[in-house]
């Protein structure tokens, strides 16, 4: 051990332990920053259409990082689907746990979305930049921030260790983790845990940390409309014949009610949250328009989390610039219904389709291609590590967290708890309302940064005990 790491266990009291680990944090982040610097500059992103050979390297530089943390057995790893898709490389680390004690998988990705139109970012996205007390550039919060904050947390503790830790970094999360499940089960052995600790999440705001103890489960579709066997003349036949984009504009329409709610029967809402969003600050978060009334209702959170929420995210049809007098055959839109904790995915895709199929304008063909199922996810709220995890950010931050559910979906904890049922899932933050995951300028806040990897060092002290 290094000068800086005094020994925790040379003075018994709790208040002293938060102190020291406050102090070694201090010390040690500003190489936890440089670390998520040079991790930033690796344009990892997963999508196909990018290099893999950056995914490679970022792999290898969190493999380092790792290493260098003390874990002493570091590999990248890869698994192969029967259908011959090929995963992207994650990390595995390991040091094994002392005798009797509990063993903590840390999880996060090292991989990230496109980077989108320059004109959306400020400064060079894979060019980390501090402004204002945030670290600009893609990645930097989501999830490149989480796997610092594993990183941060064990260089802190070093060898007073007093639990076994595996540390799983993958390097696909951003295109849906195809190849998430073969891992699991190839390398069940390798990532068996008595707690999972998943750092990709977000905190309820600048100051106050969030444990999120729900998240909404995921099913999506692809609709078609069609109307007619092929185009013809909008001007010999228009008037008795709709165009095939009205058509599904019309059937579109039938899944909401007046107020924005979802219209579809069968699907599931469960109780309003505790706590709920201040509706300007929701507007600021989002970048809602003046003048745009919000849809639903009920309180805001719970429109977020325990309520289904329906968007059409893709639709096909004659662009502009394309366009002549037709009256278009047919159209195609793709949608994505998030669904609250106690839903059943295949249940609600079930139900999207029948209001699809039942509801077809003008009796026009509707044809439904059922598409990705991602579980809902509830976490027992009063358990042993989560009352441990509240302690720790509570002394972290100095002030008490919040239990938030989210709106979107990580399917794979769902997968995570087929694999390994006993153990206990905590879903942690990095991020925050300002941090525009997936979107231009995205920033992770230094000082809340520095906070979580505080409050996982202290996580894990309490864990061994």
């Amino acid at each position: 051990m290094s000068d800086l790491h005094e020994n925790l266990t040379s003075d018994p009291t709790d208040a002293d332990v938060v102190t020291r680990l406050r102090d070694r944090v201090s010390a040690a982040f500003p190489g936890l920053r440089a670390d998520l610097e040079a991790l930033v500059r690796i344009p990892s992103v997963s999508s196909p259409a990018y290099d893999q050979a950056h995914v490679a390297a970022s792999a290898d530089a969190v493999a380092a990082l790792l290493r260098g943390a003390g874990m002493p057995d570091v590999q990248v790893l890869t698994v192969s689907r029967p259908d011959g898709v090929v995963g992207r490389p994650a990390v595995v680390a390991r040091r094994p746990a002392p005798q009797g004690a509990p063993t903590v998988l840390l999880y996060a990705h090292h991989d990230v979305q496109p980077p989108g139109a320059d004109a959306t970012w400020s400064t060079p996205p894979f060019e980390p930049t501090e402004r204002d007390g945030r670290l600009y550039g893609r990645g930097a919060a989501d999830d490149k921030a989480g796997v610092v904050a594993h990183v941060g947390a064990l260089r802190v503790l070093g060898d007073e260790l007093g639990v076994g830790v595996t540390v799983f970094v993958e390097g696909e999360e951003e295109i849906g983790s195809p190849t998430f499940v073969d891992f699991l089960t190839r390398y069940r052995d390798l990532l068996a845990a008595d707690v999972i600790v998943v750092a990709d999440s977000s905190n309820w705001r600048v100051g106050v940390p969030a444990l999120t103890t729900s998240l909404r489960g995921l099913v999506d579709c692809e609709v078609e409309v069609a109307v007619l066997d092929h185009a013809v003349h909008s001007g010999m036949f228009g008037g008795p014949i709709l165009d095939a984009p009205t058509l599904l504009a019309r059937l579109i329409a039938t899944l909401h009610d007046d107020a924005g709610d979802v219209a579809v029967a069968g699907l599931v809402t469960v109780d309003e949250p505790a706590v709920d969003y201040d509706e300007a600050d929701l507007r600021a978060d989002a970048s809602v328009l003046p003048g745009v009334r919000l849809a639903g209702t009920g309180t805001l959170t719970g429109r977020l989390w325990t309520k289904p929420a329906l968007s059409v995210i893709g639709f096909d049809a004659t662009s502009v610039e394309h366009s002549s007098n037709t009256i278009a055959p047919s159209a195609r839109a793709k949608l994505s219904l998030r669904i609250p904790p106690g839903q059943d995915p295949a249940e609600a895709a079930l139900a999207l389709r029948a209001h699809l199929e039942g509801n077809a304008p003008f009796g026009a063909r509707v044809t439904v291609t059922d598409g990705e199922l991602g579980k809902p996810f509830q976490a027992p709220v009063d358990s042993a590590a989560m009352r441990t995890a509240r302690r720790a950010f509570a002394d972290a931050w100095g002030t008490e967290p919040v239990d938030i559910g989210v709106g979107g979906s990580i399917p794979f904890i769902a997968d995570l708890l087929d694999v390994f049922p006993d153990a206990a899932i905590l879903v942690t933050g990095v991020e925050d309302p300002d941090s525009r995951a997936h979107s231009g300028d995205e920033s992770v806040h230094l000082a809340e940064l520095e906070k979580v990897v505080l409050a996982e060092a202290l996580l894990l002290a309490r864990l061994g005990g």
